[in-house]
This record gives C-alpha cells, structure tokens and sequence, in this order.
C-alpha cells in the first residue's frame, strides 16, 4: 500500500494522540517513501542509513508536527535537511582524504585553457553575475567586499551569485 498524504496525516494525528497502531503503520509507510526518495538521490549504501536518520527524526519531532498542515511536506523537509547534511559529511570526508600527493600538476599550459573555459563560460551569464561570481568564488573577495565593489547590497550579491551559479550548472546540460 502506498499511504496518500491524507492517510499519512490522519495516522500522524492518531499516533500523536498515543494511537501506537497508527504510528506504526505510519512509520511503515515513511519508510518505504523515504526509500523511494532517497534511492532517486544518493548511493545505495547510503540510503539505509538516512532512511534510519530520518524515521529517528521524525520521531523526535512528531510532536512539532500541526495535523491542520500537510504532512509530506513536513515529511519532505526533513529528508532533504538529512540529506543535505549527509552531502556535507561526505564532501568533508573526500576533502580530507586528499593529500599533497593527490594533487595533480597542471601544467601552464592547463591553466590557461581551464582559465579560458571558465571565461567563455562566465560570458554566457549576465555580466553583474559573472562579476560578483568571479570575485568571490574565483578571487576569495567575502560577500561585503564584492557589495562594495560592485555598488550592490550585500544581499543582491547574493542573489546574482546564486543565480549565476545555477545558470551555469545549467550550461553543460544544454550541450548535450
């Protein structure tokens, strides 16, 4: 059986008033969501362990959930907060596994051409984009000094950075 949101918020409601039937068949049904929303998003090895995270979160935060609200996108939050966490812990993990002796030597040569991809690419986005990219991604300048750099809020910075980002994250996808 799979559990619509309207099941999945009535057996939230019951298990909440102490109903342990019900929260047994919700947790039931939350797990085998889970697995599908993990599987779609992350290695196999891995989703067993955020499925167990998530059934162990939601537990713990059963009682902040409002029964007049949906439940999967409670639900759904709190997946994608574990996941996101789990992306973090396992790039931290890969950023310290590397060594001096995993660094490759690039040549000039290398740079000049990556240098060059990178400039065609940052041409393909508007230019107050490409700026404040460049700066603070490429040059190390913090959010406040690119503001003050570029004249814009610190929060426009923002903005036109996060967009600049996913346009270009977009850009490879279009080639294909």
């Amino acid at each position: 059986m799979i559990a619509d949101e309207e099941t999945l918020a009535r057996l939230m409601g019951l298990a909440q008033r102490g109903d342990k039937q019900a929260y047994t068949a919700l947790l039931t049904e939350v797990q085998r969501w889970l697995e599908r929303f993990f599987s779609r998003r992350c290695a196999p090895g891995h989703s067993d362990d955020l499925v167990q995270e998530v059934l162990i979160a939601v537990h713990n935060k059963r009682a902040s959930y409002d029964p007049t609200r949906p439940f999967l996108p409670w639900l759904a939050a709190i997946a994608r907060y574990r996941w996101i966490d789990h992306l973090r812990g396992v790039y931290r993990k890969a950023e310290e596994e590397l060594t001096d002796a995993d660094t490759p030597f690039a040549s000039e040569e290398e740079s000049i051409i990556a240098r060059l991809s990178l400039d065609r690419m940052l041409a393909q986005i508007p230019k107050t984009q490409a700026e404040v990219i460049s700066w603070v991604k490429i040059e190390g300048l913090s959010i406040k000094q690119a503001a003050g750099k570029s004249g814009l809020s610190e929060a426009a910075v923002k903005v036109n950075i996060h967009r600049g980002l996913k346009k270009l994250s977009a850009l490879p996808e279009k080639a294909n």
